[in-house]
C-alpha cells in the first residue's frame, strides 16, 4: 500500500509540475495546492482534457459492467482485484498524460484520491469489505461529472 501511494504522490506532483511549467505561475508543492473540498470553478465545471476524459469513461464502462454482479453480491475477490487494477491503470494513464492547468489539477486530486481510495479497499488491502471500495469509486465519478466538463458524462449507477 505504502509504495502504491508513493508512486501516486510522485505521478501528482510530475502533473502538477508540468501543470507548473506550462501556467509559469504556479510555484507551490503539491501539498500547497491540494483544496481541502471540491467546488466549481467560478460556478462553472473544471476543464478535462482528452486523456483524462478517455480515462475516466473507462473507469465508468468497467463499473458498470461491474456493478449487477456487485449488487447481486457475485462478485468475486479476484474481480475486485481485476477491477481495482484496471482503475489504478486509467488513473496512471490520466496522471501520465496530465494536460489540465494548475487549478483544475488541484481539484481533480481530491476526485483522483477517492478512485485510488476505492481501489485500494477493492483489491483487498485495506481489510476494508471491497463492496466499500466500489461505493467510493462510485461517488468519485458522481462527483466528476458534477465538477468537471466531460460531454456526454454520465456516472454509472449504484
Amino acid at each position: 500500500m505504502k509504495l502504491t501511494r508513493s508512486i501516486y504522490v510522485v505521478a501528482l506532483g510530475l502533473c502538477l509540475a508540468g501543470a507548473a511549467h506550462a501556467a509559469h505561475d504556479h510555484h507551490h508543492g503539491h501539498e500547497a495546492e491540494v483544496p481541502q473540498k471540491l467546488q466549481l470553478n467560478a460556478g462553472k465545471k473544471w476543464a478535462t482534457d482528452a486523456s483524462l476524459r478517455q480515462a475516466m469513461s473507462a473507469i465508468n464502462e468497467a463499473m458498470g459492467k461491474a456493478l449487477p454482479l456487485i449488487h447481486r453480491q457475485q462478485f468475486s475477490d479476484a474481480q475486485y482485484q481485476a477491477l481495482a487494477g484496471s482503475i489504478e491503470q486509467q488513473i496512471a494513464f490520466a496522471i501520465e498524460n496530465c494536460k489540465l492547468d494548475a487549478k483544475a489539477d488541484a481539484m481533480l486530486h481530491l476526485i483522483i484520491a477517492d478512485l485510488q481510495g476505492g481501489a485500494e479497499v477493492m483489491s483487498g488491502k485495506t481489510g476494508v469489505d471491497r463492496h466499500d471500495g466500489a461505493v467510493r469509486v462510485l461517488r468519485a465519478l458522481k462527483a466528476y461529472g458534477q465538477y468537471f466538463q466531460h460531454p456526454g458524462w454520465r456516472a454509472a449507477q449504484g
